[in-house]
């Protein structure tokens, strides 16, 4: 699988931020039925309560992701192991996590935007968990994998757990638009614009590189 193919058209509102507020009415909260395997909310539209059904299916479509229901979600531990090295990655092999400082300078940045973007964590994006570590064997070895389920899985667990951290704010949003395309935005207050890397923000990661150039300097 082409890492390309999971690249989406950039837009500001995919990051647009989820505000838990524990004074919405009971109504408003998001629901795992895992029967049906199924979450559903109620959202005001215009006035009036409006239900979002979510399921892995409606993740596999908003986002786009090329896998199927029957695509892996894990792979053999060898293989995985086998990859990391081939990334050149130096650290523990036994350890539950993989430290993002031990591979090879060509694959940093690609865990880096891998834990990033798919992790359903608050923090901790220094190192790599298990599904993480699969996620990457396959965008290097060219596999199927099922990134959908994987992210509904979490979404999931974050309802059933309690917590009080909404996570994949810009997948949501993005379903809610796809569900509701006249959902009323407001683009001064609820957007935190995301932009695309340069040299400048990239130079953050220097503590990976001790070798990283200087940006250059604009006329």
């Amino acid at each position: 699988m082409p890492f390309s193919a999971l690249i989406l058209e950039f837009d500001p509102s995919h990051n647009t931020c989820g505000v838990y507020d524990e004074n919405l009415p009971k109504i408003a909260n998001a629901k795992n039925d895992a029967e049906s395997k199924v979450i559903t909310s109620i959202i005001s539209l215009n006035g009036e309560d409006k239900e979002i059904v979510i399921t892995e299916q409606l993740v596999r479509e908003v986002l786009d992701f090329p896998d199927n229901e029957d695509s892996p979600t894990k792979f053999p531990e060898r293989m995985v192991k086998g990859c990391m090295l081939r990334m050149g990655y130096n650290g523990p092999l036994n350890n539950a996590n993989y430290s993002k400082a031990c591979f090879s300078k060509p694959y940093k940045f690609l865990i880096h935007s891998v834990i990033h973007a798919l992790s359903h964590r608050k923090g901790g994006y220094d190192v790599m968990r298990d599904y993480q570590m699969n996620m990457v064997t396959t965008l290097v070895l060219n596999k199927k994998y099922n990134f959908s389920k994987i992210i509904f899985h979490y979404m999931k667990e974050n309802i059933t757990a309690g917590s009080k951290t909404w996570i994949y704010q810009r997948f949501v949003q993005m379903m809610l638009y796809h569900a509701f395309p006249d959902l009323v935005k407001d683009e001064d207050n609820d957007l935190l614009a995301l932009y695309h890397m340069d040299n400048d923000t990239l130079i953050i990661l220097s503590r990976y590189h001790k070798n990283h150039p200087e940006p250059k300097t604009k006329a």
